[in-house]
């Protein structure tokens, strides 16, 4: 029976394995030729880029490398950092949810001025009353003073509550797309506004931008602000952006 022969310089069964081919290094470091392992999921190592929420290197574009806001061919598809491939929102879809914007406002636009005309209605009333009484009378003149004073004062509450109004239309559509990423009519249609270059919300800087050139516009009448949301049309990018969205750098997407 024959045995291995002892460990000896001649020997290379018995001597240690080489360093730096697929073996660690005394103190735990790899050797040459292997590349180290990666580090555990969410921890940055010089390297290897940071993972994006979305799964896309950040700072990076999407997959295929192609550039943000690249519109693939025309089919309605744009390319945004971090998102990817999205949908664009067609003009129909934009148009319905103006429109159910439109409804929420004239609602709320109703329900005032039906406050406002009963408050005249009751001061016409009162002034009527009036006539019952004795022409140059004190009577005839307190009532008549009564109902002046009743009418100035539904005269600034109808003031007050029409500013209220614009307050309030000022806020829905700026805070709700700088916020939200959307009016009500939006969120309802499933549209969504972001920005072009990251993806994001616009903010309430892009969010202002993006409101405040339609209001601009509609002091010309209104035909300007008409041409604002009528200026998807003219964009031949392929991205439907209108002015006031290319002026804040944002998109119209689908959810």
């Amino acid at each position: 029976m024959s045995y291995p022969p002892p460990p000896g310089p001649d020997n290379p069964y018995g001597q240690q394995p080489p360093q730096g081919y697929g073996y660690p290094q005394q103190g735990g470091q790899p050797g040459y030729g292997y590349p180290q392992q990666p580090p555990p999921y969410g921890q940055a190592q010089q390297g290897y880029p940071q993972q994006s929420p979305y799964g896309y290197p950040q700072g990076g574009y999407p997959p295929g490398g192609m550039p943000a806001g690249t519109v693939q061919a025309n089919n309605g598809y744009i390319n945004i950092p971090y998102l990817g491939p999205v949908q664009l929102a067609t003009m129909g879809q934009r148009f319905l949810a103006r429109l159910i914007d439109g409804l929420i406002s004239g609602v709320i636009f109703g329900i005032a001025m039906a406050v406002g005309l009963a408050g005249a209605l009751g001061i016409a009333e009162d002034a009527d009353d009036c006539g019952s009484k004795t022409y140059g009378t004190p009577e005839y003149n307190d009532c008549i003073n009564d109902a002046t004073d009743a009418g100035m004062g539904a005269f600034g509450a109808a003031l007050v509550m029409m500013a209220a109004i614009g307050v309030f239309m000022l806020l829905y559509e700026w805070l709700m797309v700088a916020l939200v990423g959307g009016t009500f009519g939006k969120l309802a249609m499933g549209l969504r506004v972001v920005r072009e270059n990251d993806g994001q919300l616009p903010g309430v800087g892009g969010g202002f931008v993006r409101y405040i050139i339609p209001i601009v516009g509609a002091f010309l009448c209104y035909i300007g602000a008409v041409l604002v949301y009528l200026s998807p049309f003219f964009d031949n990018s392929g991205k439907l952006q209108g002015w006031h969205d290319r002026a804040a750098g944002t998109v119209v997407v689908k959810k």
